[in-house]
């Protein structure tokens, strides 16, 4: 069992829509019960708030639904539970650490390493670009299944 937990900022815009993508191809590979994939934020700015009215219109692009996660945070017992944390941008990164205390096992990677990139996912709250954003983490999310054998 793979079990990964995307992270960003307030897990409303780029979280989710990784972890619905990811949701996606596994299904579509037939190996949903190979995963447990979940998204979370860094901050408490968005707890219990919806997805982003972008993200949700982008991924019913692809027929995604995200209908019902609402943002929550990353909690420094959750290290124990995943076995990976894929941070949008440095930022995320340095803050999981914070949370964590540190990262003994590396567990922690950024989403575009999985394409041989050290940029960071931008963050379409600031930019308004979902479509670049999905581009971004659909190339992150079909190197990581290949990654892990799929």
């Amino acid at each position: 069992m793979h079990r990964i937990m995307f992270v960003c900022h307030g897990n409303i815009c780029r979280s989710p829509m990784a972890e619905f993508v990811l949701k996606d191809i596994v299904k579509k590979l037939g190996k949903e019960s190979d995963f447990f994939i979940a998204s979370s934020a860094t901050s408490c700015e968005e707890l219990g708030n919806p997805v982003h009215r972008g993200t949700r219109a982008k991924l019913a692009e692809f027929g995604i639904s995200c209908a019902g996660k609402t943002a929550t945070r990353l909690r420094k017992d959750d290290y124990d539970k995943y076995d990976m944390f894929i941070g949008m941008d440095s930022y995320n990164l340095v803050n999981m650490i914070k949370i964590f205390g540190s990262d003994s096992e590396r567990k922690i990677h950024s989403m575009l390493e999985f394409i041989g990139s050290s940029d960071d996912v931008a963050d379409p709250w600031y930019t308004g670009d979902f479509d670049k954003t999905y581009e971004d983490i659909k190339a992150g999310c079909d190197a990581l299944v290949k990654k892990l054998g799929y």
